[in-house]
């Protein structure tokens, strides 16, 4: 145990400091698509549940003990739409996903009983509603604290079912970015956090395609939302095609809302899914603590051998200074009960001839 300590001084020993963190998330088409597909057609990374509200998409076969859930996908859209109606499919499931999502990401209008709606200028003046949405909310492994801003980007491909990234047709291939996002703006922030308006991109160096956005992307919750009329002009009307490929049973974007389940739907989708891309966030917050050793403390070892015989061991005169080495900086509360230990990288030599200030930084 010590015998001698030092009082730190909140005011002047210490400070504190914020570090953001970036990694990139590549999620790779093959990923949605299902990397681990039977021959049957069974996706083994792609989870569907009995309920059928969404599914979910595993980097592994999700019953496997290494399987991450990387995201959702589900439909939904506004009891006002076009869409709604009893003879609509899953129509009360599809109502319910939307204003669960508009409730939690942007709340409520004035109006107590209103959820505001999604929209494509999401300035919530209920001017250019999204009511058929596509929402992907991301894990929180992989979003962590939140998506960093102005670095999201998505592709989707428009081509036929059976070939929806045509390489020989460029306009087969549509890009979403968040552009006029960035951490000094850009933004707009919501009961659900900030969010950024995904607009349709063009070239190596991004330029949006117009003036509306045709989706969002809500940072702190890590939730995409993307206007299901993005996909209005596929090849073919091919938004969903059976499993033996006959084109007249193949629906649209349109028909699918209304005739397909969700799941369906989110099969559809994840076919046309192409990399998904950006960087997640991580704060770590930090307290540093200046531990200060004047010239006459810690000159002696606290360690029981440091003695013999009531002599230091280290000295060879009995004239010479004595003489430390420190190796760890222990911090304690009032009581003098220990809370915390720093290991220092190698021991320094301590005399009354010299005085230090040891940096111990505390992450959380």
């Amino acid at each position: 145990m010590p015998t001698t300590y030092e009082t730190l001084n909140v005011a002047t020993d210490s400070t504190t400091t914020k570090t953001i963190l970036h990694e990139v998330l590549p999620l790779t088409g093959t990923l949605a698509s299902g990397t681990y597909d039977s021959p049957d057609g069974t996706s083994f990374n792609i989870k569907n549940y009995t309920h059928g509200m969404f599914q979910s998409v595993y980097d592994y076969p999700f019953l496997s003990s290494s399987a991450n859930h990387i995201y959702d996908i589900t439909i939904g859209y506004d009891e006002s739409s076009q869409f709604s109606g009893s003879t609509s499919t899953q129509n009360s499931k599809k109502i319910n996903i939307y204003n669960q999502f508009a409730q939690i990401l942007l709340g409520y209008t004035e109006s107590a009983n209103t959820v505001r709606l999604f929209e494509n200028d999401l300035t919530l003046d209920n001017e250019g509603v999204m009511q058929n949405v596509f929402v992907i909310p991301f894990s929180r492994l992989i979003t962590k604290d939140q998506v960093k801003k102005g670095t999201f980007s998505m592709t989707l491909g428009t081509g036929s079912y059976l070939n929806p990234f045509n390489e020989s047709n460029a306009d087969s291939l549509i890009k979403l970015q968040d552009l006029s996002a960035s951490d000094q703006g850009g933004t707009t922030p919501t009961i659900g956090g900030d969010y950024g308006i995904l607009y349709l991109s063009s070239g190596s160096a991004p330029t949006k395609l117009g003036d509306n956005g045709i989706g969002a992307v809500f940072y702190q919750a890590g939730v995409a939302v993307v206007t299901a009329s993005v996909l209005d002009n596929i090849a073919n009307s091919e938004f969903i095609v059976n499993a033996t490929g006959i084109a007249n049973l193949s629906q649209s974007v349109d028909q699918a809302l209304t005739g397909s389940s969700i799941t369906a739907s989110c099969d559809a989708l994840r076919n046309r899914i192409g990399n998904i891309t950006f960087n997640n966030s991580t704060e770590i917050n930090s307290t540093i603590y200046f531990c200060r050793l004047p010239v006459n403390k810690f000159n002696y070892s606290s360690n029981p051998t440091y003695t013999l015989g009531s002599k230091i061991r280290v000295k060879n005169v009995a004239s010479d200074l004595p003489v430390s080495y420190v190796t760890t900086v222990g911090l304690y509360n009032a009581r003098n009960e220990l809370l915390a230990v720093a290991k220092l990288s190698e021991p320094l030599k301590k005399t009354p001839q010299n005085e230090m200030t040891l940096r111990v930084r505390l992450d959380y």
